[in-house]
């Protein structure tokens, strides 16, 4: 007979998870729904997720929310995704402080509508202390974007006279991302079947784990978040060298 397989709880949880939520529009026209029935459920995905992750222990959980190339999409679908933003935050704030979840906000914010960016501010600045999960919103977000930001900072120190050019380094540009004080993800998932980063976390990602799982993101839920890392504890990661190492 066919052993048990071993329960998740036995193993250590992956530090950092991020995730790509594909599938909202896909969910929504496979029923025969308008895309902003999809987006809709797809806030719901995110309200389990960031519960499950904050009970299964997970400290840091990292969702990619709207892409500096979402700006492209229809201005009927922008509106309502800055609507939902508005609203999940008004109504899911007090419970996100409540669990102790601290909201971090990585991606440009200058040219944002100055509600929506006071909004970002006002998440961030609630939940500053709290310390039992860190949910990093990704929002107006690219891995370009954000490395070229992070070298413009650098250009600027050496315009300076503060570091030579010499100083330039990895470490240097890790140091100017958005928020050089976060782990690098171990697990990135991408629901919706696709399999690519899509300008997502890419200094970040050098060595995490990818996991593509074919669920439309409103279906995610404790389970698939489950799976995902079950697979994640199947890989081995070595970072480059021989000798395989555990995320914790």
């Amino acid at each position: 007979m066919p052993q048990n397989p071993i329960p998740l709880s036995a193993f250590a949880m992956p530090r950092h998870v991020a995730i790509i939520m594909d599938g909202n529009g896909r969910w929504a026209s496979a029923r025969g729904l308008p895309r902003g029935e999809g987006h809709r459920r797809g806030v719901e995905a995110l309200r389990k997720t960031v519960r499950a992750a904050g009970e299964m222990g997970i400290s840091y959980l990292t969702i990619f929310s709207f892409s500096a190339e979402n700006w492209s999409r229809p201005s009927s679908e922008i509106r309502d995704l800055m609507g939902l933003l508005r609203r999940f935050i008004r109504n899911d704030l007090a419970e996100l402080h409540q669990s102790r979840v601290k909201v971090r906000v990585i991606g440009e914010r200058d040219d944002l509508a100055p509600d929506i960016r006071q909004l970002l501010e006002e998440a961030e600045e609630l939940t500053k202390g709290n310390d039992r999960l860190t949910l990093v919103v990704a929002f107006n977000y690219g891995a370009r974007q954000e490395i070229a930001r992070a070298a413009a900072r650098i250009a600027v120190k050496i315009n300076a006279g503060e570091i030579e050019p010499s100083a330039m380094t990895a470490d240097l540009i890790g140091q100017n991302l958005d928020a050089p004080d976060l782990p690098d993800p171990d697990l990135i998932i991408r629901t919706s079947g696709e399999q690519r980063l899509s300008n997502f976390l890419l200094w970040q990602a050098a060595y995490s784990e990818l996991v593509f799982v074919p669920t439309y993101w409103p279906d995610f839920d404790r389970a698939a978040l489950e799976g995902a890392i079950a697979e994640y504890h199947r890989r081995e990661r070595r970072f480059g060298g021989l000798i395989a190492q555990t995320g914790s």
